[in-house]
């Protein structure tokens, strides 16, 4: 079924950090009104890097995660800066989190964190035929890199410390890429 988007009426916003939060009056198609809050990103977006040591293992780091306040495993990501594509910020966050570059950067897709009140978008990158690269990042302390096999993802998303969306995600849309041959 093929509807029209709904027609906003006025739109109410405040910055809070790198978002701004909109208070929206939309009418729908049938003629319903209704009043959606939204955060809209101000940002050039983010990377999701799904860096492969080889053919079977994938890096992953282990950072602290403020929100939970604890130590979490998950993948190479950061937000993109003025001026950089998705493949560019892919790489140098790998560098700056994982100590590694990459000479083939693949973007397999966008995903989104939480679509009907965000419009944050991540830009999922597969990055093979890995060299060692550091670059200094903005991390407070370095990160643990810990090499995964792919073939035991069954075992990592059951973990407690890996507990993060976007990371889960990644790793089933690329191991499914990956085995496509692609």
């Amino acid at each position: 079924m093929s509807r029209r988007l709904p027609l906003i009426h006025k739109v109410e916003a405040e910055s809070i950090g790198p978002f701004q939060q909109e208070q929206l009056d939309l009418e729908f198609s049938n003629g319903e009104r209704r009043h959606f809050q939204r955060l809209v990103s101000r940002g050039h977006g983010a990377v999701v890097v799904v860096p492969m040591l080889d053919d079977e293992t994938v890096l992953l780091v282990r950072e602290y995660a403020a929100g939970l306040h604890r130590y979490e495993l998950g993948l190479v990501k950061g937000r993109i800066d003025a001026g950089e594509s998705p493949v560019e910020a892919a790489n140098r966050e790998l560098k700056e989190e994982a100590g590694y570059g990459a000479h083939q950067l693949d973007v397999l897709r966008a995903l989104t964190l939480a679509p009907t009140y965000m419009s944050h978008q991540s830009w999922l990158v597969l990055a093979r035929d890995l060299y060692p690269e550091r670059l200094v990042g903005d991390e407070p302390e370095e990160l643990e890199v810990v090499p995964w096999k792919l073939a035991e993802l069954d075992q990592l998303m059951l973990r407690e410390d890996f507990s993060e969306g976007r990371s889960l995600a990644a790793l089933f849309i690329a191991r499914e890429w990956l085995g496509r041959g692609a």
